[in-house]
């Protein structure tokens, strides 16, 4: 996982490519490193291929669903935390296979909380 001479990378999966770089400043601003996909296939290859400290997906993706790819990836890697965020009012079904749920109309400074309180849940853990 993190160590303290690197930055936490997080892999931020989003359809909408505002949002996604918007997310990706966002993070990167906080201190960061973020790898973008813009689909379940791409995201996939950049999971298995790099060294990923978390999973920030949309939910509602156009080859399939936030959920769906957490299953994948918890299978390839189930240490990696995966957060999923819509603009559910409420958790999708399934959320069990994923680690965090973020609504898109939570705070940002709230949203930003929850990342880094995850990834120091999983470090202690690894």
């Amino acid at each position: 996982m993190t160590t303290d001479s690197r930055k936490p990378t997080l892999l931020c999966v989003d359809d909408n490519h505002a949002a996604l770089h918007l997310r990706k400043m966002l993070l990167e601003s906080v201190g960061y490193s973020v790898l973008v996909a813009s689909d379940s296939v791409a995201a996939m290859e950049l999971f298995s291929s790099s060294a990923v400290d978390m999973v920030v997906s949309d939910h509602f993706l156009q080859d399939g669903t936030g959920i769906e790819l957490a299953i994948a990836m918890k299978t390839l890697k189930p240490a990696v935390p995966i957060a999923i965020i819509s603009g559910l009012v409420d958790a999708p079904e399934g959320m069990e296979h994923a680690d965090l749920f973020i609504c898109k109309t939570d705070p940002i400074p709230e949203v930003l909380q929850k990342i880094s309180e995850l990834l120091k849940i999983f470090n202690r853990r690894n």
